[in-house]
């Protein structure tokens, strides 16, 4: 994978995005980057899981000079994005994007100038959904007493209380230049230095809790994700809550994440406080957290790779 140092004026943005039956939502990504990377040079690279529907053919017509790459098959999104870089042109950072995310103007710009005040890392805008309304999209590193209060109150709540809740809920902390632990992939920028020291990103997560555990090696190793109050971006998507199966595959993919990086009496607390989680709300109806719960029963389900369903069409999308 290329990379130059980082430098303030020979500055490069590798825009990468990864696509699966986008043609539907990869136009107002296209038409937004020129406005919202005003000012910087950057080149774009597409990595396509294989799409059946018109997303290269729109790609190509809209923004012939990107670059694309087919990977052949539903890779998954960490695959995606390893793929795309590894065919970029060099760059001094990388800039992840959704397809159904939107920038608005300048947001390059304010990402890129905030990565140099902050010696690299990784830098992610305010965004917020498709009616307008805040996506919480900064997190901490996911705890056991953090799923018991989610759990028990709540993510909006419990995301009030720093030991209590992963979700950070405070609107304060989304109008200052703020850190954390991790945050949602839907948009952010990678610096040069830190792509380097800590890519390729897990492609073992075909979806969800891959750009979690990207930001916690790389803050192990030293760089801080960061929040730009000042650049902003609209995400259009979020279908994790919507399907079960997407919100099963979330559910165990964060418990596999948590084993990786726990012995195994803390582990079996975290499982158990994530099944609780899920059971509460099984019991008030919920189609999503039912699936969840019969896949955090069956022990063999935590030792597979997960992966889409057979004949099931997969918007590649980031964790809510």
């Amino acid at each position: 994978m290329a990379t130059a140092p980082v430098s303030g004026t020979d500055d490069v943005v590798a825009v990468v995005v990864v696509t699966y039956h986008s043609a539907a939502v990869v136009p107002g990504l296209l038409d937004s980057l020129g406005p919202g990377l005003a000012g910087l040079r950057w080149h774009l690279t597409v990595a396509d899981n294989a799409s059946s529907d018109d997303t290269v053919d729109t790609v190509r017509r809209l923004l012939p000079a990107a670059r694309i790459v087919q990977t052949g098959r539903n890779a998954g999104y960490a695959a995606g994005i390893n793929a795309a870089v590894a065919a970029a042109d060099p760059f001094t950072a990388v800039l992840i994007l959704n397809p159904d995310v939107r920038l608005a103007p300048g947001c390059g710009r304010v990402l890129l100038d905030l990565l140099h005040r902050g010696g690299d890392g990784i830098v992610v805008p305010v965004v917020t959904m498709a009616d307008g309304q805040p996506e919480h999209t900064l997190r901490r590193e996911p705890t056991v007493l953090r799923a018991l209060g989610d759990a028990v109150l709540g993510a909006e709540r419990a995301g009030r209380f720093r030991l209590l809740g992963e979700v950070v809920t405070d609107p304060a902390s989304y109008r200052r230049e703020s850190s954390s632990d991790w945050a949602v992939g839907s948009a952010m920028l990678v610096g040069g230095r830190c792509w380097a020291a800590c890519a390729p990103w897990d492609e073992s997560f075909f979806l969800y809790s891959e750009e979690t555990d990207f930001a916690l090696r790389a803050r192990d190793a030293g760089f801080t994700t960061r929040l730009a109050p000042d650049a902003r971006a609209t995400h259009i998507g979020g279908e994790s809550r919507a399907a079960p199966w997407l919100w099963r595959l979330l559910t165990l993919n964060k418990v596999r994440l948590y084993r990786r990086r726990h012995g195994r009496v803390a582990t079996a607390a975290y499982w158990a406080a994530i099944l609780v989680r899920e059971v509460s709300r099984a019991a008030l109806g919920s189609p999503t957290s039912r699936a969840a719960v019969a896949a955090l029963l069956r022990p063999a389900s935590l030792r597979e790779v997960p992966g889409p369903p057979d004949d099931r069409r997969v918007a590649v999308d980031a964790p809510a």
